[in-house]
């Protein structure tokens, strides 16, 4: 050692110095026992590194103690701990470049670092600027260093001018090296638990995806499928609402499906909202998951975003369910909590979002088939029906005036998709001209569906009209696509329209105008396109007058009418009607007929058929049945006018009318219904008949006599005017 001043040292002061040296190195050995204890007995590395602090500052002073861990990723700085006995400007956490980094040289050459003058330094500008603002004026820095890895640098600071002796370097230096062992074994520590932790969330979350893999296979329903995720989901990612949003036809996203146990109810299935201003809105539009840590309504002015905030949800998480390159909906899961969603938990619920979006295509596509072979099944079975009841015409016959201008009406009105409204009596052929309009408009292609409002009980013809779902009613054992649905693209017929029930009519009007309506015991709406024809043999103009029918769907009917002339008037039409049955039901029958009578053929001309052509057709068919030989045998007698006179004047139509119908029932033995039934024998249906009767005044007294005597025995299926008990109720 070399000395100021030259000369020997005296021997005194030789044995006082190296006495000095030995009560030094004794308290250093004494402080590194200190360090080895205190590292033994903490596991925590705050309280670790606090405790260390304390112990050091009784043989070597300094005023701050600074732990700078390394970033291998950023290659940058980052201060981890500091032990200070003043306030400082250096914060936990505090990054600092490698070029402007005191540490980073330390940590880079391996080297102790003296900062002796921080006025002179200029190496480390923003190091240095900031240890002069914490009132620090001597740093000494040790590299944290063990065999297997550099992890950083250590910085001792004072704010005393107060320079560092060799003996407090070594002493610090040998603490460092303690330091950095305890400090890596915590960090090994701390990424072993990371590592277990790391590969339980991976288990788990791979427990997860095969739970909803199990419940894509178990469920076809969406309902049912998204509550079964929902379930797996919530035990590994905190969250309060979860919701499946779907693309409806009219380009709105509608809720599915919800999982809200502590909502209020607001969010409910089947609300439907715009794109626009919804959370769920943006991730379908952009195809790319939407995170959102704190959740404002005025980021998303939408009525879902100002529900969410109502019901106290605060971040969220919206994945976009993309299957086949087209996007189905959306996936979105919701939290009270603020930023409760990571970018792990959005790669996670991204890869459920796959396993969803294919389960959503599926399920959409299962359901599309299930609905079409319904419908098929339905139209199956209305093609039957109509087969059985449709007229037999393969045209229409006439050549009659009033025919002439039905027709050309029809061929004027059938190239539009105008409401038509037939209107005629019964046995006109209203539904030979509803098929003629069909048939000559751009919808020939698509299914005409005829529906007879008078000939459906009135509980069920909603269900008829509308469908229904599974459950909707008692008795409702399954899913009913109704007429309307069925007559998509096509036209539907609404035949006898008139005796469509009052209370019904509001709900028929708003899918006529609006085009779209929903199922019995369905909140879904289903949008239809149909073209309306409606028949009636009914006033509905004085119905209406009389509150027996809606105004606004009588003037919804009535866009084009088209009145179809009654037999009567069509005198012209009558010999190649008779013709053509005559042919019709001979071919049937076996039978050669080659001649009609001309007498004959003018007394069906000049009877006036108040059955209109069904009448005609039921009586030309009786007349071939009659008819042994080739000559058709005409009942002409039942043909004649009666010689008596009515009340109201001899020879009226009115009176006329009521004679032949009050001696049709009177040889049927009062029997209206039923094969041999006078309403066939007229050629009229059961209720036009029994409406007749009431018009006419027709009752048991005039057709049986004595209402006292027995009633004729009927025929099966046959049914009397009245009942035996009615008595002179009629009159």
């Amino acid at each position: 050692m070399t000395l100021c001043g030259g000369g020997q040292v005296p021997l005194a002061t030789r044995d006082n110095q190296s006495l000095g040296e030995v009560v030094s190195h004794e308290r250093q050995l004494r402080a590194l026992v200190e360090v080895l204890d205190c590292i033994n007995c903490h596991t925590d590395l705050q309280e670790l590194f606090h405790d260390l602090a304390a112990r050091l500052r009784q043989p070597v002073f300094f005023d701050a103690f600074y732990v700078s861990l390394h970033d291998p990723v950023r290659d940058v700085m980052r201060i981890s701990i500091i032990e200070t006995t003043s306030p400082v400007t250096l914060p936990v956490g505090l990054e600092i470049a490698k070029d402007d980094s005191a540490s980073w040289m330390v940590w880079h050459t391996q080297q102790i670092l003296l900062l002796d003058d921080l006025d002179q330094e200029t190496r480390f500008p923003v190091a240095t600027r900031i240890y002069r603002e914490s009132g620090i004026r001597r740093v000494c820095l040790f590299p944290l260093t063990t065999a297997g890895r550099k992890l950083g640098a250590v910085a001792f600071a004072r704010k005393q001018d107060l320079r560092y002796e060799e003996s407090e370097l070594r002493l610090l230096e040998n603490a460092t090296a303690e330091m950095a062992l305890a400090l890596d074994n915590h960090l090994r520590s701390q990424e072993v638990v990371s590592y277990e932790k790391q590969l339980q969330q991976e288990r788990d979350r791979g427990l997860l995806l095969l739970e909803i893999t199990n419940a894509l296979v178990r469920n076809r329903e969406l309902e049912e499928l998204f509550t079964a995720i929902s379930t797996s989901l919530r035990r590994i990612m905190r969250h309060e609402y979860a919701a499946l949003v779907l693309l409806e036809e009219d380009s709105s996203l509608r809720l599915c499906a919800v999982d809200f146990p502590g909502g209020s109810g607001l969010l409910h299935p089947d609300l439907r909202f715009a794109k626009e201003g919804s959370l769920a809105g943006r991730a379908f539009k952009s195809g790319n998951p939407v995170l959102i840590s704190h959740l404002q309504a005025k980021e998303y002015p939408g009525e879902v975003a100002r529900m969410l905030v109502a019901e106290g949800l605060k971040s969220a998480c919206c994945l976009p369910l993309v299957s086949r390159q087209r996007t189905l909906g959306v996936l979105t899961v919701a939290s009270r909590m603020e930023g409760a969603f990571s970018v792990e938990d959005t790669d996670l619920l991204s890869q459920i979002a796959n396993q969803v979006a294919i389960a959503v295509d599926n399920a959409l596509a299962f359901r599309e088939i299930a609905e079409l072979k319904e419908k098929l099944a339905e139209e199956n079975s209305y093609l039957e029906d109509e087969i059985r009841t449709t007229f037999n015409f393969d045209e229409i016959i006439g050549e009659s005036t009033g025919l002439k201008a039905a027709l050309e009406q029809v061929q004027t009105v059938a190239p539009t998709d105008a409401a038509v409204l037939i209107l005629g009596e019964t046995g006109t052929g209203k539904e030979l001209i509803a098929r003629a309009i069909h048939r000559h408009s751009r919808r020939s292609e698509h299914p005409l569906i005829k529906i007879n409002c008078s000939a459906i009980p009135t509980g069920l013809l909603e269900s008829e009209l509308f469908g229904h779902e599974k459950g909707a009613f008692t008795g409702a054992i399954a899913q009913k696509i109704g007429r309307l649905e069925l007559a998509h693209k096509g036209t539907i017929f609404l035949d006898e329209v008139g005796d469509i029930p009052l209370e019904l009519q509001p709900k028929l009007l708003r899918a006529l105008q609006e085009s779209e309506f929903e199922r019995l015991g369905s909140s879904r709406t289903i949008r239809v396109d149909v073209r309306l024809v409606a028949a009636t043999n009914r006033d509905l103009a004085q119905m209406v007058a009389e509150n027996q029918f809606r105004s606004d769907l009588y003037y919804r009917l009535r866009v084009f009418p088209i009145l179809v002339p009654p037999l009567r008037e069509r005198k012209a039409d009558v010999p190649p009607l008779v013709n053509y049955f005559t042919r019709k039901y001979a071919r049937q029958m076996g039978k050669k007929i080659k001649r009609i009578p001309q007498p004959a053929m003018d007394a069906l001309c000049n009877w006036h058929w108040p059955g209109n052509i069904r009448e005609l057709e039921n009586f030309i068919e009786r007349t071939v049945i009659l008819s042994p030989g080739p000559v058709l045998n005409v009942p002409v007698e039942e043909l004649k006018e009666p010689a008596k006179a009515s009340p109201e004047g001899e020879g009226t139509l009115e009176s006329t009318e009521r004679d032949y119908i009050l001696r049709i029932l009177k040889e049927s033995g009062g029997v209206i219904s039923g094969p041999q039934g006078a309403a066939a024998r007229l050629g009229l249906k059961r209720t036009t008949l029994q409406g007749k009767m009431r018009k006419l005044g027709i009752s048991r007294r005039d057709v049986l006599g004595d209402t006292r005597g027995t009633v004729p025995d009927l025929a099966p299926g046959a049914q009397p005017i009245f009942p035996p008990d009615s008595g002179e109720r009629e009159r």
